[in-house]
């Protein structure tokens, strides 16, 4: 990988000038930083002008949120609350820093749909030249609807069945990320009953402690996911040898919301070391797929893109193979809010609670992992701050949306959950009978209804009651 990048791209996120109140309120700055630089070259040779460039996503005019142009409150108005409101210039930037950062080398950027599969934003994905990352067979099918690429798709996950096996040969995708023996047992079968030859990389899990929650953690040993070195070459050979299979790639992937750069070093380390084996061998792959998992600044800062870019820059040089990388938190995570409305304040000798119109069946992370998320009045109050609890009406001592958030709040009033674009929606549920939320795409001064509400008679629309004569 030796072209020359045109620009490598930093995007920041900065904390305002007060984390949970105050009149000043919250500002998302996006920093891009162009530099030029060679597509692999090291990120310590420090070379080159450097030119910053600072663009807004979130942030107050006159005392009020904004997303891009238009208001939260304007929003509220127009759509409601609990509603998930997501920028896409935003959206756009963070995809165009993985692009812009790999420059020249020979790269696909696949967005995990599983982060967000809104159709908008996998059809604003596809239009800039974004691959996609699968999971199922729905995720396949959304992204041909919104226009994606099948020939740009991998398939990843451990339990693919052979209707999707099917459905994936015959749209000629990229590759299927094989997580199995026996699942590349059942793609071989069925690649050679239907006279195709199924493009294949077997998902290396190197055993490395990726220091993120052990739930979203996947690339150690007694982690579900991926095969053993030793597995792993066994079923590169068994690969080589089968005429309906033809091994391309080598996949790995360690984890989600990764702080740290050190274990993305590990596992290039180990992959590196199998390709040469393979490589020795005469099985020749055409990519390296370093899968996702960079983090995102919730509450500690991450890595920026170029940092983590560097380090692969650094670990890949004189590496002639295609890099496929699967981000999807970290474009989406940032450009996303979960706009709620408070509707009670109660306080006790204990808490001090904000019940709001938003629950754990809307935005699951936090009773899930245990996850912070920077929580905002929309419009910021003078007054005497309290640490609130800021909960939901589910019937659940786990529904709550953040604890111990300084804020001034009557009822009433708008709040917003900020880092809300990724693994939001798209892990939201009906429970308690709760009809799932609307959402918004912003552009400009623009706002576009791209998921809308459900409605009540939505959540019982699938079911039915049997004849009577019939039970």
């Amino acid at each position: 990988m030796t072209g020359k990048a045109q620009c490598a791209v930093i995007l920041r996120v900065l904390p305002g000038s007060t984390r949970e109140s105050g009149i000043n309120g919250f500002s998302v700055l996006v920093a891009v930083c162009l530099r030029t630089a060679g597509a692999f070259a090291s990120r310590r040779t420090g070379s080159g002008p450097r030119q910053r460039i600072l663009m807004t996503t979130f942030q107050r005019h006159s005392g009020v949120m904004h997303c891009e142009g238009v208001s939260l409150e304007r929003i509220a108005k127009v759509h409601g609350t609990p509603c998930y409101v997501y920028s896409q210039s935003a959206i756009e930037d963070a995809l165009g820093a993985y692009q812009a950062a790999l420059g020249d080398a020979p790269h696909l950027i696949c967005y995990a749909v599983k982060a967000n599969s809104n159709l908008a934003i996998l059809n604003v994905l596809a239009k800039r030249g974004a691959g996609f990352d699968v999971v199922s067979l729905g995720e396949l099918e959304r992204v041909v609807l919104a226009g994606g690429d099948p020939t740009r798709v991998v398939f990843s996950g451990v339990g693919k069945t052979v209707l999707e096996i099917e459905r994936a040969l015959a749209l000629g995708i990229r590759c299927f990320n094989v997580e199995s023996e026996a699942e590349l047992s059942a793609i071989a079968d069925t690649a050679q009953r239907l006279k195709k030859i199924a493009p294949i990389s077997i998902r290396v899990n190197p055993d490395v402690d990726a220091g993120t929650h052990p739930y979203i953690s996947t690339g150690l040993r007694e982690n579900k996911f991926g095969v053993d070195i030793a597995t792993a070459r066994r079923l590169y050979r068994f690969a080589a040898e089968h005429a309906a299979l033809d091994p391309v790639g080598i996949d790995c992937h360690i984890g989600s919301q990764i702080l740290d750069v050190a274990p993305f070093e590990q596992s290039i380390d180990c992959l590196l070391g199998l390709l040469g084996e393979l490589t020795a061998s005469g099985i020749a792959l055409r990519h390296l797929d370093l899968g996702g998992g960079l983090g995102v600044s919730y509450q500690t800062d991450a890595p920026t893109i170029n940092e983590y870019i560097g380090v692969i820059r650094d670990k890949l040089a004189g590496c002639s193979l295609e890099l496929i990388l699967e981000p999807g938190r970290s474009i989406v995570a940032l450009a996303g809010v979960l706009l709620t409305k408070t509707l009670f304040l109660k306080q006790t000798e204990q808490h001090h609670f904000a019940i709001v119109d938003a629950a754990m069946n809307d935005l699951l992370r936090p009773a899930l992992y245990g996850a912070w998320q920077d929580i905002q009045a929309v419009t910021p109050r003078e007054g005497v701050a309290h640490d609130w609890d800021i909960v939901g009406p589910v019937c659940e001592t786990a529904d709550f949306l953040g604890k111990q958030r300084s804020l001034v709040l009557q009822e009433g009033d708008l709040l917003a959950v900020m880092g809300a674009g990724a693994y939001g929606f798209a892990m939201a549920s009906s429970y308690n009978s709760r009809p799932r939320v609307a959402e918004v795409l912003v552009k400009g001064n623009d706002m576009h209804l791209i998921g809308e509400r459900e409605t009540l008679s939505d959540l019982w629309a699938r079911e039915r009651i049997p004849n009577e004569a019939a039970s």
